[in-house]
């Protein structure tokens, strides 16, 4: 909770990631709130009535997964929301000639994006989709302390860089001082 609002100020790109890791530790305690307090919650030095707020949030997401269909797999709603904002986003900075960056960024990250899809299979979630999908991928690998190839390793700085470019100009659009 603590992290995520954080995360959520500062960086878009991060929070979303962060949220998706939220979102699988809370599969992995089978959304049991009990556990989760015991393996989570519990190991923060925060006054009680802190983690008390971080218990409601754990209890608020379980039932949101609960009621959203999302406890085996997928993801809420709010963080679906998410990346339906980005997306739009990235459209209308593509469209826009105050960010040739952008586009820079993104014609650059392209080859990789398509070559995901093509291995993926995922031709039916978006560019910002595939590659969050493939950074979230590469986060679980190297947490359970598998190694990368180096093609990859390229591909994850590309993406990595493009992504932060855009969460970097949703920051200033969610502040009101994009010009588009």
């Amino acid at each position: 909770m603590i992290i995520s609002r954080e995360k959520r100020k500062e960086n878009i790109a991060e929070y979303l990631l962060y949220m998706w890791q939220i979102e699988d530790l809370i599969r992995g305690c089978e959304l049991d709130l009990d556990k989760i307090k015991n393996s989570v919650i519990d190991k923060y030095t925060l006054p009680d009535e802190e983690k008390k707020k971080m218990e409601e949030w754990y209890a608020d997401l379980i039932d949101m997964m609960r009621t959203e269909g999302c406890t085996e797999k997928g993801h809420l709603q709010i963080n679906k929301n998410i990346i339906i904002r980005l997306a739009e986003l990235h459209e209308e900075l593509l469209k826009s000639p105050k960010t040739p960056q952008y586009g820079a960024a993104f014609f650059k990250t392209l080859p990789y994006i398509v070559e995901l899809r093509k291995k993926q299979g995922e031709d039916k979630v978006g560019e910002i989709e595939t590659c969050f999908n493939f950074l979230y991928g590469i986060l679980m690998l190297k947490l359970s302390g598998k190694e990368i190839t180096p093609t990859t390793g390229d591909a994850v700085k590309q993406i990595s860089s493009f992504l932060a470019v855009l969460a970097a100009l949703f920051k200033q659009y969610e502040a009101g001082t994009l010009e588009l």
